[in-house]
C-alpha cells in the first residue's frame, strides 16, 4: 500500500513538472514571436516612416529653392542668372528630388499614401513643363508678360506640390502612431506571459509542497501503523 501510494505522488509531481515544462516552452515561444513583432515594429516606424519623413522634407527644402531662384528670375528687374544657368540649377535640384522619390518608392506604401505619392509625381512633372514654358519665353516676352504666366501657373503649381508634401507627411504620423499603438499590445502582451508564467509557477509550487506535505503525513501514519 505504501508502494502504491508512493508511486502515485511520484506520478502526480511528474505530471506537474511536465506541466511546468510546456507551460514554460510555450510561454517562452509566445515571448520570442513578441520580440519579433517588436523589432519588426520598430524597423518599420524607422525605416517605412523616420526616414521617409525626412526625405518628405529634404524635397520640400529643394522645391522651396526652386521657387525662390524662379520668383528671383522672375521679378527680379537684374537677374544674377540667365535663363540658361537657371534652368541648369533647377535641373539639379530636379535631379536631387527625383532621387529621393525613388528611394521613398523603396519603402513600404499603404494605400493611401501610394495615391498621394502618384499625385506628386504628376503635379511634380506638371510644374517641370511649367518651368520649361517659363524659361523659354523668357527673352520673348516683357517681365510684365512673364510675370503674369507666373503668377497664373507656376503659383499654383509649387502649391499644389506642397499640399501633396503635406498629406504624406500626414500619412507618416497616421501611420507612425499605428505602429506605436501596435508596439504597445505587443508589451502589454509580453508583460502578461511574464505574469501568467509567474502565477503558474506559484500555484504548481504550492501544489508540490502540498503534495509533499500529504506524503510526511501518510509516512507518519504508517510509522505509528507498525510501532502498533
Amino acid at each position: 500500500m505504501k508502494f502504491a501510494y508512493s508511486l502515485k505522488q511520484k506520478t502526480k509531481i511528474a505530471i506537474l513538472l511536465f506541466l511546468i515544462m510546456a507551460c514554460t516552452i510555450l510561454i517562452r515561444l509566445l515571448e520570442d514571436r513578441s520580440i519579433k513583432n517588436m523589432e519588426k515594429a520598430f524597423t518599420s516606424l524607422y525605416n517605412d516612416r523616420l526616414v521617409p519623413a525626412t526625405d518628405l522634407f529634404y524635397i520640400s527644402e529643394k522645391l522651396y529653392a526652386k521657387r525662390f531662384l524662379l520668383e528671383t528670375f522672375v521679378y527680379s528687374d537684374q537677374n544674377k542668372l540667365s535663363a540658361q544657368e537657371l534652368n541648369a540649377k533647377l535641373k539639379t535640384y530636379d535631379k536631387h528630388i527625383d532621387t529621393l522619390l525613388a528611394k521613398y518608392e523603396q519603402t513600404f506604401l499603404v494605400k493611401n499614401e501610394k495615391n498621394h505619392l502618384t499625385a506628386l509625381k504628376v503635379k511634380l512633372l506638371d510644374n517641370k513643363l511649367l518651368e520649361k514654358q517659363l524659361l523659354l519665353n523668357a527673352h520673348a516676352v516683357d517681365k510684365t508678360a512673364l510675370r503674369k504666366m507666373y503668377d497664373d501657373s507656376a503659383e499654383r503649381s509649387f502649391f499644389d506640390i506642397s499640399n501633396s508634401l503635406s498629406q504624406l507627411t500626414k500619412v507618416q504620423t497616421v501611420v507612425g502612431e499605428q505602429l506605436k499603438e501596435e508596439s504597445q499590445k505587443i508589451v502589454r502582451g509580453t508583460n502578461l506571459y511574464s505574469t501568467i508564467q509567474l502565477l503558474i509557477a506559484i500555484v504548481i509550487g504550492a501544489l508540490i509542497v502540498s503534495i509533499l506535505a500529504a506524503s510526511n503525513v501518510m509516512n507518519i501514519r504508517n510509522d505509528n501503523f507498525n510501532l502498533n
